[in-house]
């Protein structure tokens, strides 16, 4: 350690001042294949969080135009999936849109289907816009329309397609792909038969388990994950619209619910969970941080969001990024109507791990200091 930062100048932390002889020593432990902590120590404990990824936006009018060349460029069947990936610049080297999260958008033209396979990441979808749409979980069919979010677990055969009757469909993919990874514990299969063969009645998950405080009586479900696999849009804006007739909601994120297991209350999967929130008219969040990473698309409306100091405009589609501990505020930028923001996140593997930790911002009324508006659509 050549300069020493002044709060770590301190009893407990790593303070060691280089020597010769101590260069001489890290160069004879190197040779073992070891080293000394206190060399790094500093560095693998910081004081707190030091998020990897920065904060990015992902503007539809952009994004919409590249996906749709796709369409012509590659079939989904040599593709895998016909997919454009969120990138972000500092988590190029594992491909994640934010923190251990991945992110793409994917488009299908009617008619279309992709295989089925599995894999040990879990996957999520939020249909962003087309007709006729569906996936097929472990021989569980459910048909989707616009705003619909939908589950395919870690482990589960899973395949999608467009109806010949459908329309050219666009889809955000959230999956956690670059955790599994980390943890050395990815696997990949490709359906033995290419697709799945079913005898379960279409949308039998939603016509089950879709009823809001109740379960079938003769329910047999056993699975880690949720039976509900599609949640629809229509039930859950009814749903905000409704609790916020009877709360002021969160300072910090408006009128906010979680999905959830409806058989355990939990999250709809193991690694991942999603909430859906509602910034009333004018609505100005006040700001907070947490340890886990949020990939937020907007479902409805406009506003902007405050990130690290920097303001990011956003309209219906545009999807962006809140990586962890990083400090963020909402606006809705209408008085007349309300906005609503979809996302995703890793919290249930912060939560389960002990690691989850949250923090509001004092100073400046609980508002951060803007440190520039070049953000805007252009």
């Amino acid at each position: 350690m050549n300069e020493i930062d002044p709060k770590d100048d301190i009893l407990g932390r790593a303070r060691v001042r280089d020597n010769d002889e101590l260069k001489k020593y890290y160069d004879e432990l190197a040779s073992i294949n070891t080293g000394a902590l206190w060399t790094v120590a500093n560095d693998i404990e910081p004081w707190e969080p030091t998020p990897k990824s920065a904060p990015i936006i992902w503007r539809y009018s952009e994004l919409r135009k590249q996906v749709l060349r796709a369409i012509d460029l590659v079939k989904p069947e040599d593709a895998g999936r016909r997919v454009v990936y969120l990138r972000n610049p500092k988590r190029q080297d594992v491909s994640a849109a934010c923190g251990w999260l991945f992110s793409g958008i994917q488009v299908m033209k009617a008619g279309e289907k992709a295989g089925a396979h599995r894999h040990a990441a879990s996957a999520l979808r939020f249909i962003m816009e087309g007709k006729g749409a569906y996936t097929i979980v472990d021989g569980h069919k459910v048909e989707l329309e616009g705003k619909d979010f939908v589950i395919t677990p870690n482990g589960t055969w899973h395949e999608h397609g467009i109806s010949d009757e459908g329309t050219t469909c666009i889809w955000q993919d959230g999956l956690d792909i670059p955790l599994t990874n980390a943890l050395e514990a990815n696997f990949y299969e490709v359906h033995p038969e290419d697709y799945q063969s079913s005898n379960l009645p279409t949308n039998d998950s939603p016509l089950s388990y879709g009823a809001p405080g109740l379960l079938p009586a003769l329910d047999k479900w056993d699975k880690p994950y949720s039976p509900l696999l599609k949640f629809s849009w229509e039930p859950t804006y009814e749903a905000l619209i409704n609790y916020a007739k009877v709360t002021d909601g969160s300072p910090y994120d408006g009128i906010i619910m979680r999905y959830i297991n409806p058989q355990s209350g939990n999250d709809p999967m193991l690694t991942m969970g999603a909430q859906m929130q509602m910034l009333r008219p004018a609505e100005k969040t006040k700001s907070h941080r947490h340890t886990g990473n949020v990939i937020y698309q907007v479902a409805k409306g406009s506003g902007f969001s405050i990130i690290d100091g920097h303001r990011y405009d956003w309209n219906e589609k545009d999807i962006f990024c809140v990586p962890s501990w990083t400090w963020h505020e909402h606006s809705n930028s209408n008085e007349n109507d309300d906005a609503c923001l979809f996302s995703f996140n890793d919290f249930p593997v912060m939560k389960k791990l002990g690691f989850y930790k949250e923090q509001v911002l004092s100073e400046n009324d609980g508002h951060q200091i803007l440190t520039d508006h070049n953000n805007k659509e252009k």
